[in-house]
């Protein structure tokens, strides 16, 4: 298959007037910065589709001392924009900071839901005497909305409706046993402070068990309340400390009459974090919830438990106690026919195998590898004519979005893209994920699909390719398969080079910049910094050595990936616990959800990329052992077309 690629640049460059498009790139970027700095922006970027962002940059400069009249103006003069809206938002808290009451009422939008707003109009209406009966009720509904912690001005809100006598007990009692179940005694606190005395003094030691559970506990009054928060307690211990919460679990039961949920609701934590470790006692700790007490994590965990102890009849029954929505899933259809095959069911392993190889997914793919058939592959086109593509284009939030995009503001232009979103159909949507696509933001696919089920199948915009030159270069140098190296991309970066993780990973793989030096040392590379990594050929590169090094250090692609996001320490632990264990069974049992779910992402989107990049693909099994030169399996779309 013909690749449709570009080697280190963006799709905007090949388009017709892409020099002009630079151009205007770089016009709109110098007054952004120009306007943040207090600089006026040429005349005629006046005219031009994003100037109210420029605007915005120049204005919010002054956010403390702009006058209400000149904000209002803006706003009139953007109404209907996104950049009139964050305005808005911005200027309401700056507003706030100077207690300019009338001019929030006067700037206010009932559109606004964020909570931290909505407290600063709720402040300003009772300081300027409008609360009333629905300001009772909006206080209310902000009070009982959660039991974590609240943005601090809703502080001033709170304390007027307990003034006006409508902060009731009954209401701080409501919060105090939300904050139990969110394990936050500090809100439990707060809740308490108004209570009457007698009460107080039971909540403040309800807030004291959850902090730390506490022999006392043993004399509470034997209510609902008692229990449900002595059993949060308890839960948050056997999150952190299995082994005393069972210890413990039995006496606060007895006195204080646990019924099955306040038991379960400790026994789940319990089994849950001892199972996740795989510690001893996991499947006495499993048998021991109630069934009214297992969610869909705690079902998966039986399965994997069983697995590790290679009882594949025990794991076969845990599947069976999963609700039908999923164990029903590819998933554990597959699974399920794996452990029928190893208790030699071949006919039933063989059934169910057919059931999961019709899902395009990591578990169907591995599927039609035991059944050895074709890959289930049904892509829908990109939708849309040329004119259709160009109504997309032409809308004024796209063409803002973009432009802005392309200046190096992805926040900004994320809101311009959002405001899009909310003025299209399904298929403009769609046709949107694409414009994006060809200025170079690839990861609106992940934002902007998924809102009805065949959008799964749009498999070129879901998987965009890019610095294919690059990919194929640097994995034909370090001996690495293109479409791992191209699938890792996009489960790390989505191709953005300019991605930086909280942890400070950067670029397209996501290289730590410690990472990066010694690589770039290794290979003798140039190196001026972690800034290096934000350039796509040389991530690339140190990327792929990377990639090559875990690859040599772990013998096989799977276990790399799995080194690759946890690193070496975890990843050791799992092959000393289970090394020996068939490739898709390991893959299951990793304890963190997050690697368990980013191999068996990665060697999927390998299977795809291998298709956009050759039309057939290295099959699954194969690949993740790292035997790259194995005869391709077809794809083919089933019957049903799903």
């Amino acid at each position: 298959m013909k690749t449709l690629l570009f080697t280190a640049t963006l799709a905007l460059a090949a388009l017709p007037g892409a020099a002009a498009a630079q151009s205007d790139t770089v016009q709109l970027r110098s007054a952004l910065e120009s306007a943040a700095r207090g600089q006026p922006a040429p005349a005629h970027m006046a005219s031009h589709p994003a100037y109210g962002w420029v605007e915005f940059a120049s204005l919010r400069r002054n956010l403390d001392s702009l006058p209400l009249g000149q904000a209002q103006s803006f706003m009139e003069r953007n109404a209907g924009q996104a950049v009139a809206e964050l305005f808005r938002e911005e200027y309401l808290r700056a507003l706030h900071k100077r207690q300019d009451w009338a001019g929030i009422r006067a700037v206010w939008s009932p559109a606004i839901t964020n909570t931290r707003l909505r407290c600063i109009e709720l402040d300003a209406r009772q300081r300027l005497g409008a609360a009333d009966a629905p300001w009772d009720q909006a206080v209310q509904e902000i009070w009982r909305s959660s039991g974590a912690s609240l943005p601090d001005e809703c502080d001033a809100p709170f304390a007027a409706l307990d003034a006006r006598g409508a902060l009731t007990p009954a209401l701080r009692w409501e919060r105090l046993e939300l904050a139990a179940a969110e394990w936050n005694p500090g809100v439990m606190r707060v809740a308490a402070r108004g209570l009457p005395a007698e009460e107080r003094a039971l909540a403040e030691d309800y807030a004291a068990f959850v902090q730390a559970p506490h022999e006392r506990a043993l004399g509470w009054p034997k209510t609902a309340r008692s229990r449900l928060v002595a059993s949060h307690g308890l839960a948050q211990l056997g999150r952190n400390d299995p082994d005393a919460a069972e210890a413990a679990l039995p006496r606060y039961a007895q006195a204080l009459d646990f019924d099955e949920e306040a038991n379960g609701r400790v026994q789940h934590q319990i089994a849950l974090w001892t199972v996740a470790s795989y510690l001893p006692g996991s499947a006495r700790r499993l048998n021991l919830v109630p069934e009214s007490a297992y969610d869909s994590r705690l079902h998966e965990w039986r399965v994997r438990e069983a697995i590790t102890r290679s009882d594949w009849r025990a794991a076969l029954e845990a599947i069976a106690r999963m609700g039908d929505e999923q164990r029903t899933d590819s998933r554990w259809t597959y699974f399920a026919g794996r452990m029928h095959e190893l208790l030699g069911d071949q006919p039933q392993a063989q059934a169910l195998y057919a059931q999961a190889a019709t899902d395009a997914t990591f578990h169907g793919f591995l599927a039609a590898d035991r059944l050895q058939q074709p890959y289930a592959l049904c892509p829908l086109p990109t939708p849309g004519d040329a004119s259709a593509r160009a109504r997309v284009a032409n809308h004024p939030a796209m063409v803002r979005s973009m432009a802005l995009f392309r200046a190096d503001r992805p926040g900004w232009a994320t809101r311009e893209w959002s405001h899009a979103l909310t003025e299209f159909t399904d298929e403009q949507r769609q046709i949107a994920v694409k414009v994006a696509q060809d200025n170079g933001w690839f990861d609106r696919a992940v934002f902007g699909l998924g809102r009805q089920p065949d959008e799964t199948r749009l498999y070129e915009l879901r998987f965009p390719l890019h610095y294919d030159d690059v990919i194929r270069a640097e994995s034909a140098r370090n001996g690495l398969d293109p479409a791992w190296v191209a699938a890792k991309i996009r489960a790390e970066s989505t191709f953005n080079p300019n991605a930086r993780s909280p942890a400070d990973a950067r670029g397209l793989m996501q290289v730590l910049p410690s990472t990066g030096a010694a690589v770039a040392r290794r290979l003798g590379l140039s190196w001026s910094g972690g800034s290096s990594l934000y350039d796509p050929v040389t991530n690339i590169r140190i990327g792929t050595a990377y990639m090559a090094q875990r690859r040599d250090q772990y013998g096989f692609p799977y276990i790399a990936s799995a080194a690759y996001n946890a690193g070496p320490t975890p990843t050791a632990r799992w092959q000393a616990q289970r090394g020996g264990m068939d490739p898709d069974l390991w893959i299951e049992t990793i304890s963190y959800r997050e690697t368990r779910e980013y191999v068996a992402r990665v060697m999927a989107f390998s299977v795809i990329y291998d298709w956009r990049l050759n039309g057939a693909a290295v099959p699954i099994s194969d690949r993740m052992q790292g035997r790259i030169g194995a005869p391709s399996r077809a794809f083919a779309c089933p019957a049903s077309g799903a």
